[in-house]
């Protein structure tokens, strides 16, 4: 790693650092953030043509935005004025720098994919942050990381460069059966994988690693429970994404916010819930805007104070995206949001024998299950009339089937509940 890029992971690190010992409680918290918003707006309005019209405005009054947004104005919402096409078609030549900047995409999940536009200082500032959080010995204390993780780009492999961390990675769409052996020799004290290969593996008994962390994927209870249970160890999010570095877990295993790097707003897409859903601003970006961006998550936040002592918001999950809640018609014949953590808990609590499942809406008012082939005829009618009985305490109509077998997967993320129809004034 070169010498001044070292010295940004360093600085990058120590801050982090500085602002978990002295970010102590949420006044603090509130006025870092105040702070750092009224340099961050200042910047865009000077720097980004999207937000110049709003260089008088205060924060609350700069546009809410999303994906839609940030792909129809790209080139007006990052400093080089790049083009989104012009980062599509780089990218699918292979390649992960465009007129000094390097680029990337998401899975794209959702439907659209999401581009982003870093410099190579946002890199390392991003490197030193996470190992602040995630690996905070890592200054002074060699780690053998293995990361399996979708979408792989030069902001990961970043940390292969320095000398403390080896990093090696391993090819999801490969699949894990055939980098086993490698991952057993090269023997990682840390490795960052979706759930469902943490489970894999864990249920072989090869999860070894003293640092487990959970990554890509919404961490279930279900693959909580196993992975834990069998490892001995407690699993750690990292709640990340194309837009930023949003959290991580601590030694008790408790998913904090990075209100640091990171200011949270929220809005409520079901009235009737619990779950919010974020709008991030992130301090850390430059070289293109992440200013009141809506994501498409729901995460329900935990009032309990954690015994690490962190003051950063706790996460209590991470339940899935918006476009997943399902949309089923009433009585009366008007949609209605029917969140994933509803439609999950009645599957999980309806037989104690269940360890994985999925529950698709696959049209306006089609739900299919599908479960263990091992599970009993008398499981499958259990969960049946468990959203049965979840739909008419709402008043809802579904024709609800359930089929056996569960297909593996490990080249696309993992939804256990997922919305596959879509209103025809929907994209």
């Amino acid at each position: 790693m070169r010498l001044e890029a070292m010295a940004t992971v360093a600085r990058a690190y120590l801050a982090a650092r500085w602002r978990q010992a002295h970010l102590r409680d949420s006044a603090a918290i509130q006025h870092y953030q105040s702070r750092q918003l009224q340099r961050l707006t200042r910047r865009a309005a000077r720097e980004l043509p999207f937000y110049r019209a709003f260089a008088d405005r205060p924060f609350e009054d700069w546009p809410i935005t999303d994906k839609t947004v940030l792909l129809a104005d790209f080139v007006a919402m990052n400093r080089a004025g790049l083009d989104a096409d012009a980062v599509r078609s780089a990218l699918a030549e292979g390649r992960e720098r465009l007129a000094g900047h390097l680029i990337g995409m998401s899975t794209g999940t959702s439907g659209n994919r999401g581009y982003y536009v870093i410099t190579e200082t946002e890199r390392f500032v991003w490197l030193g942050t996470i190992l602040a959080k995630a690996l905070p010995d890592a200054l002074w204390r060699r780690h053998r990381v293995a990361l399996a993780l979708p979408a792989l780009s030069g902001l990961y492999r970043s940390a292969t460069l320095g000398s403390r961390i080896e990093l090696r990675f391993f090819d999801l769409a490969a699949g894990p059966e055939t980098w086993l052996g490698a991952l057993t020799d090269f023997a990682p004290d840390t490795i960052v994988a979706p759930p469902k290969v943490l489970r894999w593996l864990a249920e072989r008994g090869k999860l070894r690693a003293s640092h487990i962390f959970s990554g890509a994927e919404v961490l279930d209870p279900l693959d909580r429970g196993l992975i834990e249970q069998a490892t001995g160890r407690r699993v750690r999010e990292i709640y990340m994404a194309t837009e930023g570095l949003f959290g991580v877990g601590c030694p008790h295993g408790t998913l904090h916010l990075a209100e640091d790097a990171v200011h949270f707003e929220y809005s409520r897409p079901d009235p009737f819930g619990t779950l919010l859903s974020p709008i991030v601003t992130d301090f850390t970006r430059r070289a293109q805007a992440m200013i009141r961006y809506r994501m498409n998550d729901l995460i329900e936040l935990d009032p309990t104070p954690c015994p690490c002592g962190s003051a950063f918001q706790a996460v209590k999950r991470i339940e899935g995206r918006c476009d997943d809640a399902f949309l089923l018609a009433d009585d009366a014949g008007t949609a209605q949001l029917v969140t994933p953590d509803i439609l999950r808990n009645a599957i999980v609590d309806a037989d104690p024998a269940i360890r994985d499942f999925r529950v698709v809406q696959t049209g306006v008012s089609e739900i299919v299950v599908s479960l263990e082939a091992a599970l009993t005829e008398e499981a499958q009618q259990k969960v049946r009339a468990a959203l049965y009985a979840v739909l008419a305490r709402r008043r809802l109509k579904a024709d609800v089937s359930v089929r056996r077998g569960i297909a593996t997967d490990f080249t696309h993320k993992l939804r256990r509940v997922s919305r596959q129809w879509r209103p025809a004034d929907q994209p």
